[in-house]
């Protein structure tokens, strides 16, 4: 086993416990948590050619038809460089529709097709059986402490994006 070594060279031979306030545990647990929360779709969108960019495209437009591209650009947080090429894909694959804004001819509005809803339907039903086995070993007030968890986890100034678009199916 590679010894690190701090500042002074000295090796460092034990993880850090926390003792500097830092929850590892928790930290932790999420690196393992998302890492095998996108696995499944993963497996998944590697038979499309797709990857995880495409996944959230795919998913905030099947949840929220009638996105605009700008609103997408607002929940996904990233650049339109980075969105175009993925939601040209999508576009260019018949997952995807594009249609001019009804108000603003300079607005886009994204659609899932049927296609487009079957293969987001198809990413979160391993997602959704994956979380549904942790609940089923929480307790029933459980849920509402993980949303509100969660939640608190969200920058409080986009937790509006998650009102937005929260809605029981």
């Amino acid at each position: 086993m590679n010894e690190q070594q701090d500042r002074s060279g000295e090796p460092i031979r034990t993880a850090p416990t926390g003792d500097d306030g830092i929850d590892f545990t928790i930290i932790e647990l999420f690196f393992f948590a998302y890492r095998d929360f996108t696995s499944d779709p993963d497996q998944i969108l590697d038979t499309y050619g797709f990857g995880r960019a495409h996944h959230r495209v795919v998913h905030f437009v099947n949840r929220r038809p009638g996105l605009t591209v700008a609103e997408l650009l607002e929940v996904l947080k990233i650049t339109k460089q980075s969105l175009a090429r993925v939601l040209k894909q999508l576009i260019d694959t018949d997952y995807i529709v594009q249609v001019q804004g009804p108000r603003d001819r300079r607005q886009r509005e994204l659609y899932p097709t049927a296609k487009g809803r079957s293969l987001a339907l198809a990413l979160a039903a391993p997602q959704s059986r994956r979380i549904a086995r942790a609940l089923a070993e929480a307790t029933p007030g459980d849920r509402a402490v993980i949303e509100t968890f969660l939640k608190g986890m969200v920058n409080p100034e986009l937790r509006p994006q998650i009102e937005d678009g929260h809605r029981q199916d």
